[in-house]
């Protein structure tokens, strides 16, 4: 390394950055104790310690501006008087490339450098309406990682890029990523004395466990198990390298995140922060993600998040940013409503309450028709059937228990409530009458998701019926157990083609997806209200808490500037019902798609069409505009039938 010249820095931002001839490294030193920087030449032992004075100290912040320094043949860490750390915001994590499992030695972590400019090349975020994204949450790594994903590059960013046409074909424009920026993926056994001496990258916070003073530990150190899912406190400003098939992750990320918005398709990243992570620093991640990787939009998980702070930042204000709750107050105070509606509510209650609907509990039908009309003014509304906690949608209609055993922790890991119900056998069958009672209750529930109001997200696999063998919490799974197994797109492909098909669907029909809410008034002005209810009877809903069948209408405008008349009947049912449907002048209702055979009936005695739902079964039907002719000859039929009827009445007389 070449003599270094050691000049006054700036404070911010914090990490490391390229100025000019120089690189500007800014830390946060609480203690009195002497601090600085080690860097280190790639490929050779050689150390060179930079310490920092007063002169270089401004509050709590030490800062300098280094020049002689090569960023592409060192990295760094930071001390403070005998601990050495990773800095917090370092935008790139060297020593983890590799997936690691198992024992091993366990590497130096160093600190690295994002390199040069990216030609995005005229792409930028979408910023699609949450009312129009049809959302897709996936794990990078167990995504395509599966022999059958035919990817070339199994586990990466790549293979993710190579799944693109699959994305577009099935109908997706947001893809969710669980946690894809750098965290360790090994969960050292506690009771290992060489696994305490671990690199601290807590910003503000250091702790006393020493690393040894090459990096290296004495003895080999155990993993107790793998997390495949990062939901841990991690060094969040850089993409995992060990999810980058080459040796640039930074680079890769963007070409990912480029790919993606040039076939029309939004990144939302998750970010998991625990109670340690300091709030400001937390919104220093997610501008540091929009600005330069451009991402769409954050998922944020944590129990002390500064929504308040996140969700009023300027430059976050076509961001789109989800959690659990929002203080709506202090965001939007005296009323106020937002330009563009960019916070989204992220909940389970849909999720729960339409499972319980789904195997036809009692007293259930209330909370599903608020659930289907469901939205806010001022917030987007996240509806899901599962998620990357808890069973798959195969499993949901396949286990009634979890079954982590697998997971070393004697099953008692993950969520009791499950909401599910195996159809009769727990785990696979051969029976014929329970795998076709389970593709229909995955067709309900998909049935269920896609005609609610509010953003659909479908979780990866669920389409096709992917399978983790009653295990609902497969975090350290990193195996076929934990992975998509693609296979079952071609066994599963009735269900596949059904989910593409309700998701084009959706799409065609703006009243299945408003911005605002419906208001069960004649919103359009063709004689119908844009929402009703209805039950064997038209227009009468029957909403005993021992009924679990109800029939929807909803009245829109399709693209001709024409009424788009759309019934749907639900019926969780063991029973069949007969639905009679609303008459809807010069147009006949036909059935479109649906979970099991329905057939549309008219009865020429009652002037009435109905249709038959069978069992656990939805039915999706669309009114179709009649010609001249059809309607005159429907009419004609009427007549006669009205006249035979009359005649009957006299002869009998």
């Amino acid at each position: 390394m070449k003599k270094i010249k050691i000049n006054i820095g700036q404070p911010y931002p914090l990490g490391a950055s390229v100025r000019g001839a120089g690189i500007n490294f800014s830390m946060v030193n609480g203690s009195d104790r002497e601090c600085g920087i080690i860097f280190y030449r790639k490929g050779v032992e050689q150390r060179e310690r930079v310490l920092f004075d007063q002169k270089h100290r401004i509050g709590n912040i030490c800062c300098a501006l280094i020049e002689g320094i090569n960023a592409c043949d060192c990295e760094y860490n930071f001390f403070i008087g005998d601990k050495v750390f990773v800095d917090p915001y370092a935008k790139k994590i060297v020593g983890n490339e590799k997936w690691r499992s198992g024992e091993f030695v366990r590497p130096l972590l160093r600190g690295g450098f994002d390199h040069g400019t990216f030609d995005w090349m005229e792409t930028a975020p979408l910023h699609i309406p949450y009312h129009d994204s049809v959302m897709y949450c996936l794990n990078v790594r167990s995504f395509t990682r599966h022999t059958s994903s035919k990817v070339k590059k199994k586990g990466t960013f790549e293979g993710l890029m190579e799944k693109i046409p699959y994305l577009r074909e099935l109908g997706v424009n947001s893809i969710e990523l669980m946690p894809a920026y750098e965290y360790e993926e090994c969960e050292w056994d506690s009771t290992d004395a060489n696994a305490k001496a671990q690199i601290e990258y807590q910003v503000n916070h250091i702790d006393e466990r020493l690393p040894s003073d090459d990096g290296q530990d004495a003895e080999p150190s155990r993993a107790r198990r793998l997390n495949c899912w990062g939901y841990k406190e991690a060094f969040y400003f850089a993409p995992k390298a060990s999810y980058a098939a080459g040796s640039d992750p930074c680079e890769e990320f963007r070409r990912m995140v480029r790919s993606l918005h040039r076939n029309g398709i939004e990144v939302i990243m998750q970010f998991y922060f625990p109670d340690s992570v300091k709030q400001g620093y937390i919104l220093e991640i997610i501008k540091h993600w929009v600005l330069e990787y451009q991402i769409d939009g954050v998922h944020l998980k944590g129990s002390r998040l500064p929504m308040t702070l996140i969700a009023t930042e300027p430059l976050l204000a076509n961001t789109k940013i989800m959690c659990e709750d929002f203080y709506l107050h202090e965001i939007y105070p005296n009323g106020m409503q937002p330009a563009r509606k960019v916070l989204g509510y992220y909940r389970d209650s849909y999720m729960y309450d339409m499972r319980k609907y789904l195997k036809g509990d009692q007293d259930t039908l209330k909370n599903f028709r608020y659930h289907m009309k469901n939205t806010d003014a001022r917030c987007g509304i996240v509806n899901y059937m599962t998620n990357y906690y808890g069973f798959t949608l195969k499993d949901l209609v396949s286990y009634d228990q979890k079954h982590n055993e697998a997971n070393g922790e004697n099953n008692t890991d993950g969520t009791n409530y499950n909401f599910s119900w195996n159809c009769g056998v727990e785990g696979p069958s051969r029976k014929k009458t329970i795998k076709r009672l389970r593709i229909k209750q995955m067709k309900n529930a998909l049935s269920f998701l896609f005609t609610a109001q509010g953003t659909p997200l479908l979780f990866a696999g669920d389409e096709f019926g992917n399978s983790q063998y009653g295990n609902n919490n497969c975090y350290c799974q990193d195996n076929e157990t934990g992975w998509v197994d693609w296979r079952e797109l071609d066994r599963n492909q009735e269900l596949y083609t059904y989910v593409r098909d309700l998701i084009a669907f959706r799409k065609r029909h703006s009243i299945l997806h408003l911005d605002d809410s419906l208001t069960t008034l004649d919103r359009y002005g063709y004689g119908y209200p844009d929402l009703s209810y209805h039950g064997e009877e038209a227009w009468k809903v029957q909403l005993e808490n021992y009924n679990r069948h109800i029939g929807i209408m909803y009245c829109g405008r399709n693209d001709e500037g024409e009424g788009d008349h759309i019934y749907i009947a639900y019926n969780m049912h063991w029973n069949s019902h007969r639905f009679a449907l609303p008459s809807i002048a010069k147009h006949q209702w036909n059935t479109l798609l649906c979970t099991e055979e329905s057939t549309v009936v008219y009865d020429e005695e009652k002037h009435m069409e109905y249709v038959d739902i069978a069992p656990r079964s939805v039915s999706i039907l669309t009114g179709r505009k009649l010609t001249d002719a059809e309607i005159k000859q429907k009419t004609g039929a009427s007549a006669t039938g009205a006249a035979d009827i009359k005649n009957r009445r006299g002869r009998k007389r």
